[in-house]
């Protein structure tokens, strides 16, 4: 029985930011063979954020590959991240606050040594950030490695076909509209507004990367004009015919729709900050996001039941997006305030038929 182990981790981004990823793997510190390795692309990102993926990424695996194992070495060449995690540095910028409590609560008990290490000496895990992005670029999934024999766990991003083949949701957000470029709160309950030309184009660059990854088997939109006009530039590049999901509109925002952050901040103070504090409050006239989730998770069970195994566009908004990924990840609500998601920019979750899920990419902008 294996009593130390070895994650080597790795990530990095081609432009910074730019199209990232990150590789792992998991050693016996005795033998040195592979117990478990991954790469994996994550969408745009930066650097910091594809090291700290990695790290994340080793970590779940060694919790489900070696649970039992209480003596763990991480090595990593990014000086900022094993020193950080160490305790020697301070975590000041705020993207890398959650990413490094979310690798402190997997780590195991026991004994946690951090040592950095020369580029030269992580190549194998480097290999596996580059061969995810190669193969992505391909037009692959994005995805690389495997683990030693064993039954299929939901804590991974590569699953066997154990597992069954998964629903792919390639989420699309709607191109510009005039409510995005003036920077106003637009919803379901108020003005509906059309694509710009701009939005236009926006959705016509997002078709033809959807072209180019091919398999789309099916193209489903929010009943939104914007949401449909974008949904339609995909249909006839795709080939595709269109068909509503109500489950996937916007928020409601009730009295706020056509407002700035700050105009309602001045106008509302008080329901902002209740709205802020909680996801159970709505706005006024408007729909809490509790009861967003709730709708949007059943849209999502519509679509897999109508087309398990298949792959699938839905062209929807920020709130329901940001809300399927958190589903995904199994995170708190509180996380969709962490989630950016620029206009006609992409999103990908696999399901599997087991309930499992694994988050491809996020926020990809097609150019």
């Amino acid at each position: 029985m294996t009593s130390r182990i070895i994650i080597e981790a790795d990530g990095g981004s081609r432009g910074n930011p730019g199209p990232s990823s990150y590789g792992a793997l998991v050693r016996d510190a005795d033998t040195g063979a592979v117990i478990a390795q991954r790469g994996e692309t994550i969408g745009i990102a930066t650097n910091n954020v594809a090291e700290y993926s990695g790290l994340i990424a080793g970590l779940e695996m060694a919790r489900e590959h070696a649970p039992e194992v209480t003596d763990v070495e991480v090595r990593m060449d990014s000086k900022l991240v094993i020193e950080q995690m160490a305790g020697r540095w301070k975590i000041k910028h705020a993207s890398m606050q959650p990413l490094a409590e979310q690798a402190r609560a997997l780590l195991p008990r026991g004994t946690v040594t951090w040592t950095w290490v020369p580029r030269e000496q992580n190549t194998a895990a480097d290999a596996l950030a580059n061969a995810a992005l190669d193969d992505e670029a391909a037009g692959g999934p994005g995805t690389v490695g495997g683990t030693a024999p064993q039954a299929p766990s939901a804590q991974l991003g590569w699953r066997g076909g154990a597992s069954g083949e998964p629903t792919t949701i390639v989420l699309l957000r709607h191109g510009v509209t005039q409510a995005t470029e003036r920077k106003v709160f637009s919803g379901s309950g108020g003005d509906d507004p059309g694509l710009t030309p701009t939005g236009v184009e926006q959705a016509r660059r997002a078709a033809a990367w959807l072209k180019r990854l091919g398999g789309v088997d099916a193209i489903v939109t929010s009943p939104m004009q914007r949401t449909r006009e974008t949904a339609a530039v995909v249909a006839g590049e795709l080939g595709l015919d269109v068909e509503l999901e109500a489950g996937l509109a916007e928020t409601a925002f009730g009295e706020w729709d056509g407002f700035t952050f700050g105009e309602i901040m001045e106008r509302w103070p008080n329901e902002l900050d209740d709205w802020l504090g909680s996801t159970a409050v709505a706005p006024p006239g408007g729909e809490p996001f509790d009861t967003v989730a709730e709708r949007v998770a059943a849209a999502r069970d519509r679509i897999l039941e109508t087309y398990g195994g298949k792959t699938v566009v839905a062209v929807s908004h920020v709130t329901p997006i940001k809300l399927l990924v958190r589903l995904a990840l199994g995170a708190p609500m509180q996380v969709i305030y962490k989630i950016e998601l620029s206009p006609a920019s992409i999103t990908t979750i696999q399901w599997y038929p087991d309930g499992a899920a694994s988050v491809r990419n996020v926020n990809v902008v097609p150019e």
